[in-house]
């Protein structure tokens, strides 16, 4: 795992090594199941306080892009499983709204597609 923190950055460095760790995470470089650093051992290589990396390890946490397993370390999780689990909740929600709103089920569908395609560019 490499990870460069930038001083002069306008991103505070616990933003940076959560950004750095998720991007890692997500493009395979940090495969699934890798275990991470200590906190204190991350800090220490990194120079920054370990509360630094404490709060960037919370919040990768809470994205699901890593797990603690208590005293055993913390790991990289599955991340498509965590992003799944966030667009099923998302679409979800939406299912209802759009149901509230009175849309049709073909309606609702041609909202999402056309939100889709603006979303990937087709």
């Amino acid at each position: 795992m490499s990870l460069k923190i930038q001083i002069d950055d306008s991103a505070p460095p616990y933003e940076q090594v959560r950004t750095q760790i998720s991007e890692q995470a997500r493009s395979g470089v940090l495969p699934v199941g890798y275990r991470l650093p200590t906190v204190r051992g991350l800090a220490e290589s990194l120079g920054l306080a370990v509360n630094t990396v404490a709060k960037a390890y919370r919040a990768l946490e809470g994205d699901g892009v890593i797990e603690t397993r208590g005293r055993h370390g913390t790991y990289v999780a599955a991340a498509g499983s965590a992003a799944e689990r966030e667009a099923s909740t998302a679409a979800q929600t939406y299912a209802e709204r759009a149901r509230r709103l009175g849309l049709t089920e073909a309606e609702a569908l041609a909202t999402v597609r056309d939100a889709l395609r603006a979303a990937y560019g087709e």
